[in-house]
């Protein structure tokens, strides 16, 4: 009976902890593999970011596989970390997962020494909970868990850097933080995440990673010149070079040069082989080169066969993305969208559903892929219905995205042509009527809706 209310207690105080264990951290079971990669490159190659809370997590991942000594190792190198560089309240973190990982191999008398340690540091510090500290760097150490374990994670990991930052509005850190997930969240060809980014790389002038992810901003922005200045420092920068040849490698593609984008990118694989995001970014070119080749004025049949060879470079760099991280759902929309150009259209078909029926796909994820989809049916399937459909239900996920006005301009294309055509005239005045009712333009709404009543003979001579 004492023994069973010691683990209970045990379990009781376990909670109270904030550490890994208790952050309640998102992601697909089947992407393990490739969260252990990322968070293997941020610990050799991040060198200015945070890795005592990479040890950590890797512990938490070692946990949920079953590897409890292995868990205990990554623990033993953060605990190194802590007595090397006096992280202070940070230490708090490792030690309520040492607690937890003891606690799982049954070892209540060691977790209950880590409790003991979280309590003293916790009075010290005149923290009003026993085993639980409130203050900016758990925060910041919260953030970056929720931030690496992906986008589930990201409204969280945005709120845990803006609190750190309510305490300590200068902190380098937490400002770079703050910056990556302002960034990783904007979507959008707008300025959320700029006015971040530029106070991170003021506070932090000589992390070059964080000058990269402001150039591709600026880049959204058309702002090429100053672009160019953040991609030219960042590049010439020592540190971080591995981890920085990943996003000089994206803006350098979408700038049209992608014979120097697949040069990084191979400079990046040599160090990184396993990294899905990269061979993604290799596929994202290949698809590039296929599309340019084949919209060229010149064409011949050997480019033809060039164009084959490319879509069968980006089919494979695409597979081996989803190999490593199964549940990367722009990868079998990229992949669907070569293979339409191929005519495999029921490969195309097969790739589109499996990205529509992502777990928890997030609103402007899925209306990207609503208009993809949409495309796909109109251009290579000929099924106007089909695409209207699917635009439909991408403009019904209400987030005002980039990818959400690609939707009701296509819409509005259809629907246009349609009205002019007179084919289903009824069904197109009503679509049209829509299309302007979303766009704010009330009145043009109403003519178009007055005249899909008139047509139907359903209007009410009253209205």
């Amino acid at each position: 009976m004492g023994e069973n209310t010691d683990v209970d207690q045990i379990m009781e105080n376990l909670l109270q902890l904030r550490c890994h264990f208790t952050w309640r951290l998102l992601f697909e079971e089947n992407d393990i593999p490739d969260l252990e990669v990322r968070i293997l490159e941020q610990v050799q190659f991040l060198d200015t970011k945070n890795s005592l809370g990479m040890h950590n997590l890797r512990a938490y991942v070692r946990h949920l596989k079953g590897q409890e000594d292995e868990a205990l190792q990554s623990l033993k190198e953060a605990e190194a970390l802590i007595q090397r560089e006096q992280l202070g309240k940070r230490s708090l973190v490792t030690w309520g997962n040492c607690a937890w990982v003891h606690y799982h191999r049954g070892s209540l008398a060691e977790a209950q020494i880590y409790l003991d340690k979280v309590e003293k540091v916790c009075k010290e510090s005149a923290s009003p909970f026993r085993y639980r500290m409130e203050c900016a760097e758990m925060d910041c150490e919260e953030g970056w868990a929720l931030l690496k374990c992906g986008g589930k994670n990201y409204n969280r990991a945005l709120a845990c850097f803006a609190k750190a930052l309510k305490k300590e509005p200068d902190n380098p850190e937490f400002n770079t933080g703050y910056a990556v997930i302002a960034y990783r969240q904007d979507f959008d060809d707008n300025y959320v995440s700029l006015e971040p980014l530029r106070k991170a790389v003021r506070l932090s002038p000589e992390d070059p990673y964080i000058k990269v992810l402001l150039a591709l901003k600026l880049q959204d922005l058309g702002e090429q010149v100053e672009a160019e200045k953040y991609i030219e420092e960042a590049l010439s920068s020592a540190s971080c070079q591995s981890y920085v040849f990943r996003y000089a490698a994206k803006y350098f593609r979408r700038k049209g040069c992608i014979d120097k984008a697949l040069h990084l990118l191979h400079k990046a694989l040599q160090a990184s082989p396993s990294s899905g995001y990269l061979h993604y970014q290799k596929g994202l070119c290949y698809k590039q080169k296929m599309f340019q080749l084949k919209t060229s004025r010149n064409r011949h049949p050997r480019r033809q066969d060039n164009v084959q060879e490319l879509a069968q470079q980006a089919i494979c760099e695409f597979q081996e993305t989803l190999k490593l991280r199964p549940s990367f759902e722009m990868a079998y929309v990229c992949m669907a969208e070569v293979q339409a150009e191929l005519h495999q259209y029921e490969e195309a078909e097969e790739n589109f559903q499996k990205a529509l029926n992502s777990n928890n796909l997030v609103a402007h994820a899925e209306q990207d892929i609503r208009f993809r989809y949409g495309r796909f049916q109109q251009i290579h399937k000929k099924s106007e219905d089909k695409a209207i459909s699917q635009y439909l239900k991408g403009l019904k996920v209400e987030e005002k995205s980039f990818a959400w006005r690609k939707l009701l301009t296509a819409l509005e294309k259809v629907a246009e042509r349609r009205v002019y055509q007179n084919v289903h005239p009824v069904e197109s005045n009503s679509l049209l009527g829509l299309v302007y009712k979303l766009k704010g333009q009330e009145m043009k709404a109403l003519i178009f809706y007055e005249t899909a009543l008139r047509l139907s003979g359903e209007i009410n001579p009253a209205f």
